[in-house]
């Protein structure tokens, strides 16, 4: 074989790898996380965490998006931020939530780019109208499976400066019960030092999309917003220094964004609190 040739030949063997990886890290997937922090053989909650959904397709009516939840068979639905975009519209968001909204409990925090649209009191007031519970410096109870649970969440601090956002996180924590799980749903990862004054069992976030190019084996980010270059919490479990356990989803945005995911697929996180 030429240099010539030999040179064609592995050209053709990385654009076809690049090619199958891109369309690999295209596909949603369900994701599936046991965290142990409830007492009882036998108790158990199933909860589903959606961020980052910036208004995408997901086949007509969402139906794709709405097949993988319905395998699941949540308890309840964690809508973490980011579920509008400020530039796509809003079609794809509205069938989502309100087809999910028929089926389970819902809960909402608002994200970064809900703020950016400009229309962020539009979304919420959309969400209230169909049942959404809309968290901003609030926490609710809920009993499930007689496990009773707070489920608090804060507005994204985008245009807020630090004190006002925390003292959502405090207003939101007050209401909490010692005899309680306690849950803060929040769009941002990166405000570890923040999280880690109160004492809530279980962070919720997303808004990191995983770095956009995740780097395997090592769970890194290339670059995520808010944590720069080699971004740490993009994906998975983090046990924090109080602690607390975070998890941080990769999201399902696709089309909303201008550089393609790569070892990053669109997910759900299914998380099993036993």
């Amino acid at each position: 074989m030429t240099k010539n040739k030999c040179r064609k030949l592995i050209v053709c063997i990385v654009l076809s790898i690049v090619i199958a990886l891109s369309v690999w890290s295209w596909l949603p997937v369900a994701e599936r996380i046991s965290l142990d922090l409830i007492e009882g053989d036998s108790s158990k909650i199933r909860v589903v965490l959606i961020t980052d959904l910036h208004s995408c397709y997901y086949g007509k009516d969402q139906n794709r998006l709405i097949d993988m939840v319905d395998d699941q068979n949540p308890d309840i639905v964690i809508l973490g931020g980011d579920i509008f975009d400020d530039r796509l519209k809003d079609d794809n968001a509205k069938k989502a939530t309100y087809r999910l909204v028929q089926k389970y409990p819902c809960y909402y925090v608002s994200g970064n780019h809900e703020f950016w649209s400009g229309r962020v009191d539009e979304m919420k007031s959309y969400l209230k109208s169909i049942g959404v519970n809309v968290l901003d410096g609030a926490c609710m109870t809920e009993s499930i499976n007689g496990i009773s649970i707070d489920i608090c969440g804060i507005d994204d601090p985008t245009y807020m400066i630090d004190k006002d956002w925390e003292e959502q996180i405090d207003t939101a924590c007050s209401q909490t019960h010692d005899s309680s799980l306690k849950i803060l749903v929040s769009h941002r990862p990166e405000r570890v030092d923040v999280y880690e004054k109160y004492d809530f069992d279980l962070i919720l976030a997303g808004h990191a999309h995983a770095g956009q190019f995740r780097i395997p084996f090592v769970n890194r980010g290339i670059f995520a917003p808010d944590q720069g270059f080699m971004a740490k919490y993009i994906n998975g479990i983090y046990k924090l220094s109080n602690n607390s356990t975070m998890v941080v989803s990769r999201g399902l945005a696709r089309e909303s964004t201008p550089l393609p995911r790569f070892f990053n697929r669109p997910q759900i996180v299914v998380i099993d609190i036993e």
